[in-house]
Parts: C-alpha cells; sequence; structure tokens
C-alpha cells in the first residue's frame, strides 16, 4: 500500500502546483463531474479487461482505476489511511455474509 500513499502524495502536489500540461491539474481544473466520469469509464474498462482474459490488460485497467480513484480521493478530503482504518474495520468482521434478496426475473 505504500505506492497507493505515494500516489496519493504526488496527486496532492499536482492539486497544490497546478502545473501546466499535468494531466492530474487538468482534472482537478474540469472538476469532480470530469473525476467521476473518468472513475466510471475506468472501471468500465476493468470489467472489460477482466472479462477479455488478458491479465496485462486488466492490470494496467486497474491501474488507471486506482489512479482515478487517488485523484476523486484527493479532491474530496480523502486519505489513503482512511481508507485503510475502514478496511481494517471490516477486516474485524467475521460472518459478515450478507443475506441478499431473490430476485423472480420472470416478473
Amino acid at each position: 500500500m505504500d505506492i497507493l500513499k505515494e500516489l496519493y502524495a504526488t496527486v496532492e502536489a499536482r492539486k497544490a502546483e497546478k502545473a501546466e500540461g499535468s494531466y492530474t491539474c487538468y482534472l482537478f481544473e474540469k472538476g469532480l463531474d470530469k473525476i467521476l466520469k473518468k472513475c466510471g469509464e475506468e472501471c468500465s474498462e476493468v470489467i472489460i479487461a477482466a472479462k477479455n482474459g488478458v491479465k496485462e490488460d486488466t492490470i494496467g485497467e486497474i491501474s488507471d482505476l486506482l489512479y482515478h480513484l487517488t485523484v476523486m480521493m484527493a479532491n474530496e478530503g480523502i486519505t489513503p489511511e482512511e481508507v485503510e482504518a475502514e478496511l481494517a474495520r471490516r477486516h474485524q468482521k467475521q460472518g459478515n455474509l450478507k443475506t441478499f434478496h431473490q430476485v423472480d426475473h420472470n416478473t
């Protein structure tokens, strides 16, 4: 997870710098709607890559998604430590299988 913290620090630095020609700065400039649109696009690309079964493509798309999620986190003031704490909290739960409702596909 250290690399994700390093990525977050880099994204935060770009946010503060507002360097011309930076894709990260471009995303911050365009705002939350653009950032969320990119998160959605990358999520779809992860799904397609995984379905196609080419591991290297899936890894690349996951990396793209994590980058865009990191930009969204920085934009919203969510730190990696906060996400890490939530994951740790969830990891402590046992027997957390949720009961899913049955869907009648014939109606």
